[in-house]
């Protein structure tokens, strides 16, 4: 618990019961009353507590005020969803703008050199394989899927996996020969379908743990001679590629990097060569209120993430690059399935996740990290994108 004076805890309450107000949710207070325009039901079991992890920390005490158990929702999808869809409101005009003044900031250690986005990535891919296996499909996949209807099952979420990766892969034209560069490698399920259809296939990543098992799944594919998976930074790549992918890793170069990114993407490609991209998007607006907080998600889940706008990745891909914006698609809805499939797994299997040595803190993180990201989707707040961009054949 945060040492919060009473003055500071009474403000926050008020400030909280002000926002309350004015959704479409019922936030019931034990002890105190209900409050809202009614809706989903958001439970605060002890308001002392959630009242002053706010006013310490803002949304981050939110979230870890939820991680202690101090409130709960009986759908907590629903409940954030609200929250999400009134994001810019949640807070009065004057604090918004004062922002700076209140606001967590990035500490500088998570800035994603070379060194920090090894540790970075490491402080989330190499949990452990083991557990992203308890409520990932049998592909491994750790993205957006693309389905063809609604609602997903369990059964058809590997074949949307699947379609994802396939799209991604003709986007790129990828076929027998071409020279491939992955760009952030997962566990290997992309590299692995581009090998089958004949390509030669160099992928990086910075995590051991996923290098490990992608590296056996390659061999047991037979794939070895085809797929080469290197431990380095995407700004350490070297040699030239007809084709380049990458599926959301954009969000964990960080904006004071994304030149640099794209660049070497750009670098990387042969004249006349192809990117495909996925990435998570939210509007451009938000992205700049929020640039320079630290929330709970950074704190938590992804050190040094930073979610673009798509002006944000068209205008770097211009400004700093001679790649062309060749097509753009979103499905953003395809997400929010893909996140309610992965977290009803996620509490079907909390047994077995609790042998692999995962507290109950830590399910709570866990779930809270899902239901917030499927939430975010589902209110708007959240977009995903497939791009295609293009270089140049001067010989042409």
């Amino acid at each position: 618990m945060p040492a919060a004076s009473r003055a500071r805890s009474a403000v926050t309450a008020a400030l909280v019961r002000r926002a309350l107000r004015k959704l479409p949710l019922r936030a019931r207070f034990e002890g105190i009353g209900t409050f809202g325009l009614g809706g989903p039901l958001l439970e605060v079991r002890d308001p002392a507590a959630f009242h002053a992890r706010i006013g310490c920390g803002g949304l981050v005490g939110f979230g870890e005020s939820y991680m202690a158990g101090e409130w709960d929702a009986p759908d907590l999808v629903a409940a954030l969803t609200v929250l999400a869809a009134h994001t810019a409101e949640l807070i009065p005009a004057p604090l918004q703008r004062l922002r700076g003044l209140w606001a967590p900031r990035h500490p500088d250690g998570e800035r994603n050199t070379p060194d920090g986005s090894r540790a970075n990535i490491s402080r989330h891919y190499d949990l452990s394989n083991d557990l992203f296996a308890l409520f990932l499909d049998h592909t491994l996949t750790y993205s957006g899927a693309v389905f063809r209807g609604f609602p997903a099952s369990w059964d058809r979420l590997a074949p949307a996996q699947h379609r994802k990766i396939d799209r991604l892969l003709d986007l790129a034209d990828i076929g027998h020969g071409t020279r491939l560069l992955e760009v952030g490698t997962g566990w290997g399920e992309l590299a692995l379908r581009a090998a089958a259809r004949g390509a030669r296939v160099t992928s990086l990543t910075l995590s051991r743990e996923q290098r490990e098992l992608a590296l056996r799944r390659v061999r047991a594919a037979g794939l070895a001679d085809r797929v080469s998976i290197e431990l380095c930074d995407y700004r350490e790549a070297r040699g030239e590629y007809d084709a380049v992918v990458s599926v959301e890793m954009v969000e964990a170069v960080g904006a004071e990097f994304w030149p640099v990114y794209f660049r070497t993407l750009d670098e990387r490609l042969a004249p006349g060569g192809r990117v495909a991209l996925q990435a998570i998007t939210m509007p451009h607006e938000r992205m700049l209120a929020t640039r320079s907080t630290f929330t709970w998600i950074h704190k938590y889940v992804f050190p040094g993430g930073f979610i673009p706008s798509t002006r944000a990745v068209e205008d770097t891909v211009r400004d700093h690059t001679g790649l062309r914006l060749a097509r753009r698609d979103g499905f953003g809805a395809h997400y929010a399935e893909t996140l309610r499939l992965w977290r009803e797994r996620f509490a079907e299997r909390a047994h077995e996740v609790d042998a692999l040595g995962f507290d109950e803190t830590f399910r709570r993180l866990w779930t809270f990290y899902l239901a917030y990201s499927e939430a975010g989707f589902r209110a708007g707040y959240l977009d995903v994108q497939q791009y295609l961009f293009t270089k140049e054949n001067p010989g042409r």
